[in-house]
């Protein structure tokens, strides 16, 4: 069963990686709904979300949790950290930030990315696929409506907190892409997930956050946020990363403002204006762009060998 599903995973993993950013793009809608502070948002959502991944990995692949080496336990405890960190500073950063500079900030992961695998890794990422990600950015700038007026009217901790969400979100995707090659995905996920909510419970005794008096509809979304966001793309793109790079799973991420358009569209009445159909364009191009690049470039490489 298990390779069963592996192997459809490593069938359609592109795909696969492209539906989870849809999910992921209803985070804001659900953000503008929910009341309760970002603490008690990030803690609840790991509270949710860890049973569905904890109750199998414990019951059946207890083994694997011994033969995971000290090295990988460590290494995902910090990945989870910095998912912590990437959903802590954003959720304060759109509370204290316009949304403009918010999304363009937090969108700058694929560049942090593309630093760690060059510089850190070592490895060669060819002009082309750089290309298409520098492309993608550039239409979400547009999206967020980049201009001096939007941009000087945002708050600078705001600010601040956008971009170091997007350092958070590279870090995270580049260290889950290398553990992945030792650790099981169901089993990192859960791993990855229990130190982030570690660390939001620390964080909710430290700041003295209440878990529990919010209304009624503030559970109800966030129920929805688990199930969509933290279980249909966080945990997502953690199984994918075993099968196509973290380079590529934070290029398509970076392309989630074109579908928070369309949901927006779809749920909140919300219609695009004519730089943000532009900007959509300019994403979408630059992503197949990316994906058609890489593509090529890996069959020159099995070519090559």
């Amino acid at each position: 069963m298990e390779n069963n599903k592996q192997g459809f995973i490593a069938r359609y993993v592109k795909i696969i990686v492209v539906l989870a950013v849809v999910a992921g793009s209803s985070s804001g809608i659900f953000g503008s709904v929910i009341e309760a502070p970002s603490m008690a948002i990030g803690f609840w959502r790991l509270t949710m979300g860890l049973p569905f991944f904890a109750v199998p990995v414990l019951l059946k692949n207890r083994d694997t949790l011994r033969n995971i080496s000290k090295k990988d336990y460590i290494w995902t405890f910090v990945a989870g950290a910095f998912l912590f960190g990437h959903f802590f500073t954003w959720f304060n950063a759109v509370k204290m930030t316009n949304i403009a500079s918010a999304v363009v900030l937090a969108a700058l992961h694929p560049l942090v990315v593309l630093i760690i695998t060059i510089f850190v890794l070592k490895r060669k990422v060819g002009v082309r696929p750089i290309m298409g990600i520098v492309l993608a950015l550039l239409g979400g700038a547009l999206i967020a409506g980049l201009d001096y007026n939007q941009l000087s009217s945002g708050n600078f901790t705001g600010d601040m907190l956008a971009f170091m969400a997007a350092v958070c979100m590279g870090i995270y995707f580049a260290i889950g892409n290398e553990v992945r090659k030792n650790v099981p995905g169901s089993t990192y996920v859960f791993l990855v997930f229990f130190a982030c909510w570690i660390c939001f419970a620390v964080g909710m005794v430290a700041t003295g956050t209440p878990a529990l008096g919010y209304s009624t509809s503030d559970y109800l979304y966030m129920i929805g946020l688990t199930l969509v966001c933290q279980i249909g793309a966080h945990a997502v793109f953690n199984l994918c990363f075993g099968y196509v790079d973290s380079l590529y799973v934070s290029a398509w991420e970076s392309g989630e403002a074109v579908f928070a358009i369309i949901l927006g569209i779809i749920f909140l009445k919300q219609m695009p204006e004519s730089w943000e159909l532009l900007g959509s364009a300019i994403v979408v191009i630059g992503l197949l762009y990316y994906n058609y690049t890489t593509s090529l470039e890996e069959k020159e490489e099995e070519h090559e060998l």
